[in-house]
């Protein structure tokens, strides 16, 4: 895929998901087979800049080759700041947040509830592309309800400041993570524009990726949900893209392999003589680790307890001690299941 100047190995990207999509995850994916991974998103607010948060996510990572910073606002001015921001912090791209369907983010006039509004797009769109020398992007719901879909017109919007990507999820606010999405309403996105239209929602299997590509036309996918804890959907429909059968579930083996290399990316440079900073980083780390064990279960009558009490525990070294004990369980060939713990 071609993005500006530079060109990606590969259409897959993985979306921004707050809490989620830190550096190591995004690290994770990326040798997983994504082509670029988009951060959590950034406030453009002026008095949030400072805090420990948005700075942590306007930070780029020089292990990326592509790193993307999202920026979050309703305000023209202060999302252009945003972007020069992002710039100076190392981005190779500036994602446009209009497809958050948070409450808190909508009850600001921010994320998807901008989709309300298209001239107010508009003049966001312009301003962030006109802030920056770098590439700009934009992901979007099809609109805000079924009677207010903007998506087109604010694609070509984007289109016509300057805009090198578009990534479309399927589904209206109103409707959330609900239903199915509409593959239909994404197609005329694609339709609707020249430059590259990302496909994005319900990509839940390697299948379902390359079936929402054929249906939209789209230029690649973005995976969300989808990857917590599965970085292996990226390489899996890579092997579909090119004609080669799904390699499937990975092993037990494999499965180790990734936990312990996300964990140590984790902790990588950060400074634990802080306060409370190891047993931070450990509680960031169970949501990943919950999606990661989802399918194995040590065998014993007291696996589940164990398993409850791992994901309570707040030192590295006591972690990494049960995670060892915990696949010590697990036969190393045993094949993880989609569908609950192995019998």
């Amino acid at each position: 895929m071609q993005i500006g100047s530079c060109e990606l190995d590969g259409n897959l990207a993985l979306a921004p998901m707050a809490g989620v999509t830190d550096p190591a995850f995004r690290l994770v994916c990326l040798k997983a087979g994504a082509a670029f991974a988009v951060g959590e998103m950034a406030a453009s607010g002026s008095h949030l800049q400072e805090t420990e948060m948005t700075r942590r996510r306007y930070a780029c990572d020089a292990r990326e080759r592509f790193p993307v910073v999202q920026i979050l606002g309703a305000d023209p001015v202060e999302m252009a700041r945003a972007a020069e921001r992002a710039q100076a912090s190392g981005a190779a791209m500036v994602d446009v947040n209009f497809g958050c369907p948070a409450r808190v983010v909508c009850g600001k006039a921010c994320g998807s509830a901008i989709m309300r509004e298209p001239q107010l797009a508009g003049k966001i769109l312009r301003a962030v592309a006109s802030a920056v020398t770098i590439p700009v992007s934009v992901k979007m719901r099809t609109g805000w309800d079924a009677a207010t879909k903007t998506a087109v017109p604010i694609a070509q919007m984007a289109q016509d400041a300057g805009f090198s990507l578009v990534t479309v999820h399927g589904r209206t606010r109103s409707e959330r993570f609900s239903g199915s999405v509409n593959a239909a309403d994404i197609a005329e996105v694609v339709r609707a524009v020249s430059l590259p239209v990302l496909a994005n929602g319900d990509a839940a299997t390697p299948a379902k990726a390359l079936a929402l590509l054929r249906e939209t036309g789209a230029a690649g996918v973005m995976i969300g949900r989808a990857a917590c804890g599965n970085p292996w959907i990226f390489s899996r429909t890579r092997a579909l893209l090119a004609g080669r059968p799904d390699p499937g579930e990975p092993a037990a083996r494999e499965v180790r392999e990734t936990v312990f290399h996300h964990l140590a990316l984790l902790f990588e440079g950060e400074a634990l003589d802080a306060p409370g900073r190891e047993a931070w980083l450990v509680r960031t780390f169970r949501k990943h680790l919950m999606q990661y064990l989802r399918g194995f279960c040590p065998q014993g009558t007291d696996g589940r307890a164990r398993l409850s009490a791992m994901l309570r525990l707040e030192a590295r070294a006591a972690l990494e001690d049960a995670l060892e004990e915990f696949f010590r369980q697990v036969p190393e060939t045993a094949v993880r299941m989609t569908d609950g713990c192995r019998r």
